[in-house]
């Protein structure tokens, strides 16, 4: 039997109830499908606790938290030594999710972006890149994340990338990331792929965020870390290339990208 080649999840909610009945299961799955690392996602930061145990309780898991932009006017506002707290722990990888969601939450606009910084500075003073999610606020979004960058350098990924050309090249223009979600394989999604197929090639990772968006043929299912697989197909096709050469690609930009994933690894080889 062919091992497939290795490839990671750089984003994913394991801790969501939608895997409480068969974690085991879907972590053995992505590993059976090459997915040797996947970093778990914490969107509230009362929650911390139960993503970090299951970074603990799995070997091929990483975390990180931050507060979901939709949820910030729900939650207490994070402070960066809260935040920066939490990345002491050896499998803590990185900063957020956080960002701007005017589609559901505008009306929360001013303590997203209030919470934004905050966790902006804590990826600046950590080294740790920041997640940043983004929907229908591209234009405050690109204006702070350049503000805060001429403040200080910090990096970032755009996860789930599925804004404007627009925000894709302000962001560029910072040398952050963008990563392919299973959006990028849905057949109505060439326009998307148009502009991926511009992004520099090493600015690119891919991702789940399981349980929502499976890529076909699992669309309008449940999400898994081991279905990035076929996200990455389709990206190999965007991109003209081999699979194995995407997955080689995508694990030298999440290397580099994630420092500290890729150092934990190297220390336990």
């Amino acid at each position: 039997m062919t091992t497939p080649p290795r490839i990671t999840d750089s984003h994913c909610h394991l801790d969501f109830p939608d895997f409480d009945d068969d974690r085991d299961a879907v972590i053995a799955r992505a590993m059976e499908a090459g997915v040797h690392r996947m970093v778990s996602i914490c969107t509230r930061l009362r929650q911390a606790d139960q993503v970090r145990a299951i970074a603990e309780n799995y070997a091929p898991v990483f975390w990180a938290a931050g507060t979901h932009p939709m949820s910030a006017a729900e939650e207490p506002l994070a402070t960066v030594e809260e935040i920066t707290a939490l990345a002491e722990h050896p499998k803590f990888v990185a900063i957020g999710e956080t960002g701007l969601d005017y589609h559901y939450t505008a009306e929360s606009k001013d303590i997203q972006k209030e919470s934004l910084r905050i966790h902006i500075e804590a990826a600046r003073q950590t080294g740790l890149p920041l997640i940043i999610h983004a929907r229908d606020a591209d234009a405050d979004m690109a204006r702070i994340l350049t503000e805060e960058h001429r403040a200080g350098a910090y990096n970032c990924v755009m996860h789930c990338f599925s804004s404007s050309r627009e925000l894709a090249e302000a962001v560029l223009d910072l040398d952050f990331y963008l990563s392919m979600s299973g959006i990028t394989a849905f057949p109505k999604s060439e326009e998307l792929r148009e502009i991926f197929r511009d992004v520099p090639q090493d600015r690119i990772l891919v991702e789940t965020d399981s349980p929502y968006l499976a890529p076909p043929p699992h669309r309008g299912k449940r999400n898994e870390p081991a279905y990035v697989a076929k996200t990455a197909e389709k990206a190999a096709e965007t991109f003209w290339m081999d699979y194995t050469d995407l997955a080689e690609l995508t694990e030298m930009n999440f290397d580099r990208l994630f420092a500290k994933a890729a150092r934990y690894k190297a220390a336990a080889e």
